[in-house]
């Protein structure tokens, strides 16, 4: 599969963290979601019936980030991986990066993150 529909930099406020000041506030976090299906059919009929609707994975991204009371990050990426593949059956393969914008660590680092890959 080489069709790739990528939606990069969402940010949301989550409880997220093993650190107990991380346990009792949400942090700022950066999501990108990558999902693969095909997409012949609604490049050439440009109907927004044919593919997945972005929207509705940016929804239910944000809502999985924040709904949920993580201690890790691997964690937070697996939950909305698989909430996005069951989202839509045309989608073959999801991979979503999650990244801690503030994270609690003495050095000077932009962010810390993971990437997990989920497939049917």
């Amino acid at each position: 599969m080489s069709d790739r529909i990528e939606l990069r930099g969402l940010r949301c406020s989550v409880i997220v963290g093993a650190l107990a000041e991380e346990r009792g506030r949400p942090q700022p976090i950066e999501v990108d979601v990558d999902f693969e299906r095909p997409i012949a059919s609604a490049a050439l009929s440009d109907d927004l019936a044919e593919t997945t609707n972005y929207a509705e994975v940016l929804d239910l991204a944000e809502r999985v980030a924040t709904d949920g009371r993580f201690v890790l990050l691997e964690a937070l990426a697996t939950a909305v991986a698989r909430a996005v593949l069951a989202l839509d059956g045309a989608i073959e393969s999801v991979t979503v990066a999650a990244r801690k914008l503030r994270p609690p660590v003495p050095q000077d680092v932009s962010t810390v993150g993971v990437r997990v890959t989920v497939r049917r």
